[in-house]
């Protein structure tokens, strides 16, 4: 019921500051599919500890942080409003896990002791008002 209460109260700061409607609509549905995750996360059990992390050069983003049991878990979300181009996960391509990978390690540098790591995958189709179907891929990759 919380969780519910959070989403929804999400939503209305959405609605009072409107800052979502100047984005182009592929962010939105980026935003919308990172909202998702999160609630599913939470859902599966996972303390998310950052959304959006930035490196500090600017250099990249993590989409959410967070721990499932005593592991640290980066997640990219990959959010699609269609399956017919290639599967929203495959996008998680080489150069873009190496990134990811990059702004791991530096987010690694903030933490004490040297936790187990784990890069997931979250994908997401938003199709035609139907529930969002959402398949989470652990260990998808390896830190690099």
């Amino acid at each position: 019921m919380a969780g519910r209460f959070l989403q929804n109260a999400l939503r209305m700061l959405d609605a009072v500051f409107p800052t979502a409607q100047n984005k182009p609509e592929h962010q939105r549905t980026g935003q919308v599919g990172e909202e998702i995750a999160y609630f599913h996360l939470r859902k599966l059990g996972y303390i998310i500890v950052a959304r959006n992390y930035r490196a500090r050069n600017k250099s990249g983003e993590i989409d959410l942080i967070g721990w499932d049991s005593g592991t640290l878990v980066f997640v990219e979300v990959k959010t699609r409003t269609t399956r017919t181009v290639k599967p929203a996960e495959a996008a998680v391509d080489r150069e873009k896990r190496k990134a990811i990978a990059r702004v791991a390690r530096e987010y690694l540098r903030r933490v004490e002791g040297a936790p187990a790591t784990r890069f997931d995958i979250v994908s997401i189709y938003c199709e035609r008002k139907q529930q969002p179907d959402i398949t989470l891929f652990r260990s998808a990759f390896p830190l690099t």
